[in-house]
């Protein structure tokens, strides 16, 4: 497995991004927020799974659904899809997540390697 990765500055830029990336009428999109990171791996090879993209921030956010509105770029906590015109994420906060545990050390681990050339 090989991991890609894309940092962004604020939580809102990630799921800019996510929204722009997702498949059309895809309403709502998990995100995780686990180890200091708020991220979302997406494969990049489709069929094979060979290839991961991980889309963060560093942060941290609680459980729950998010509602993002695009034009201003604001998000609030909902209780559910309440509007087509707005773009919602679900909030996961897993205990445990091999896969990111994974990603997470090899940015980290690239972080301490070349720290003038970190993952920013």
């Amino acid at each position: 497995m090989k991991f890609e990765f894309e940092e962004f500055s604020t939580v809102e830029e990630v799921f800019l991004y996510l929204i722009s990336v997702a498949p059309y009428m895809k309403q709502v999109l998990p995100v995780s927020s686990y180890r200091g990171y708020i991220f979302s791996i997406v494969p990049l090879t489709p069929l094979s799974g060979d290839v991961l993209m991980m889309i963060y921030s560093k942060g941290k956010m609680d459980p729950g659904m998010i509602e993002f509105d695009i034009s201003t770029k604001k998000y609030k906590n909902v209780l559910s899809v309440e509007r087509a015109d707005k773009n919602y994420f679900v909030i996961l906060t897993p205990r445990s997540a091999t896969v990111a545990d994974t990603a997470i050390e090899l940015i980290e681990s690239l972080s301490k390697q070349n720290p003038s050339e970190a993952i920013h």
